[in-house]
């Protein structure tokens, strides 16, 4: 695996992997990997000639200064999971390459910015519209892969390929869960040990609201939900939606044919946990 630190250098290198008729797959990741990353990759591997993993811890999508501060840095391990998984190239800036100067764009999303993730984290999807399309601008892929874990992530980044006139396609891959049902995320390793066997109830949650849908009025499931974690001060509610998966807008009666999800935000302790679900009738 080769690493590169700068633009420039990694822009060669992608040139050259082009003008031998290589398709370029992209995995866009924060650090501190763990195995949904790695399915990413598997997933670039399986469609693309190279794969380019990018690691950018990136400041302009925290709303908390102090998240920034404490969002996992495990450089030497990633690299380690990322030469054993078969990653090709390794794209590692750091914030002066990626920001030489302030990035003043706003990015308009037709008001899926604006629901759930975006009416708690203002701004957080400007940031990473900001960074992802900087980074497409360097790596220049063909295809690029996310987790559908950030699930209304996914759908910002396909507004903005479409947006922005990008030609990659963008794919959307399986949440990948720990063995209890826990949705694998950099943030669990700041859970205490209590907090980790807490947490797993966000996933049960989930897994009981599919089994609820259709015999339920969703009012009755959203109230079902809030329950499970107001009485508990290891835990901080909130939000729960259940949304169209197309349009992210809330659904208030169940519709025979159509596409949902059930997204929730969690605070276990102090760490902020996402995860949600898909639903069909």
């Amino acid at each position: 695996m080769k690493i590169f630190n700068n633009i420039a250098d990694l822009q060669s290198e992608i040139r050259n992997h082009k003008a031998n008729g290589n398709t370029i797959g992209f995995v866009p990741t924060m650090g501190a990997l763990h195995r949904g990353h790695i399915s990413l990759v598997d997933a670039s591997k399986a469609a693309c000639d190279i794969t380019v993993v990018s690691i950018f811890v990136n400041p302009t999508q925290f709303n908390k200064r102090s998240d920034f501060e404490h969002y996992p840095i495990t450089l030497k391990k990633d690299i380690k999971q990322l030469t054993e998984a078969g990653c090709d190239i390794l794209f590692n800036p750091d914030e002066k390459e990626m920001y030489p100067v302030p990035d003043n764009r706003t990015f308009e999303f037709d008001g899926i910015d604006q629901v759930m993730e975006g009416h708690f984290r203002p701004g957080h999807f400007n940031g990473v519209a900001q960074i992802v399309s900087k980074l497409f601008d360097a790596v220049t892929p063909d295809q690029a892969f996310f987790g559908q874990k950030d699930f209304q992530q996914l759908a910002i980044i396909k507004h903005l390929v479409k947006s922005e006139a990008y030609t990659i396609k963008v794919n959307g891959t399986p949440i990948v869960r720990e063995e209890d049902g826990l949705a694998m995320s950099s943030r669990n390793v700041r859970l205490s040990p209590v907090e980790r066997a807490k947490s797993v109830r966000i996933s049960q949650v989930l897994f009981e609201v599919k089994q609820k849908v259709w015999n339920t009025p969703v009012e009755e499931i959203i109230e079902w939900v809030e329950s499970q974690f107001k009485n508990d001060p290891d835990f901080k509610f909130e939000y729960f939606d259940i949304v169209n998966a197309g349009t992210l807008q809330s659904i208030n009666s169940w519709n025979e044919g159509e596409e949902m999800n059930a997204c929730i935000a969690v605070f276990v302790g102090n760490v902020r946990l996402i995860d949600n679900i898909f639903l069909s009738i």
